[in-house]
């Protein structure tokens, strides 16, 4: 049964942010999976370089399975990879409405530039061509998600109220998330 709201997307599309602000409105817990990795195996870019980007991807797929395991509704942001491994793909279909947190490559790039956090699988200096090559690698598995919500040039409150909207049709909110 789905009971969860998984935010998929590119790394730097905004899903924790978004994703923090909808539980919120929504009074569900939320839930980062590349924080709950953190918390229990340490940094990504350490992770990658000792273990191995197999090794982060299994735990990864354990804190997903733990966060979708709770009784209680959540949002969960997944890292910008999870969907390339097919166990998550098949879980979050099972368990959760995907919603896909959408975010134009040049936007990423921008963002990226800007951010102090080293992406293991762009390296530490990204480019525009890297992006787009790894983004369009990814993009069917984060369009086989429930609902797209293109985020360019929309405030964060515009995106939650189109979430919200579309939930509200398939979930029985009980009054909560009211304008």
């Amino acid at each position: 049964m789905k009971r969860h709201v998984a935010l998929v997307g590119f790394m730097a599309s905004g899903k924790s942010t978004i994703g923090r602000k909808l539980a919120r409105k929504l009074g569900w817990r939320f839930f980062d999976t590349d924080t709950l990795v953190v918390r229990a195996h340490g940094r990504i870019p350490a992770i990658f370089e000792a273990e191995g980007e197999a090794a982060f991807r299994r735990y990864e797929r354990a804190a997903i399975g733990h966060v979708f395991d709770a009784a209680q509704p959540s949002v969960v942001a997944l890292g910008g990879g999870a969907l390339t491994v097919a166990e998550n793909r098949k879980v979050v279909r099972e368990r959760a409405y995907g919603v896909f947190i959408k975010v134009t490559p040049e936007q990423i790039f921008s963002r990226v530039r800007r951010s102090r956090d080293v992406r293991p699988v762009l390296g530490r200096a990204p480019t525009l061509a890297s992006i787009k090559r790894l983004y369009a690698q990814r993009l069917g598995d984060y369009e086989s998600a429930d609902h797209v919500v293109e985020v360019s040039r929309r405030s964060d409150a515009a995106v939650i109220e189109e979430i919200v909207g579309w939930l509200r049709e398939r979930l029985d909110l009980g009054g909560r998330a009211s304008p």
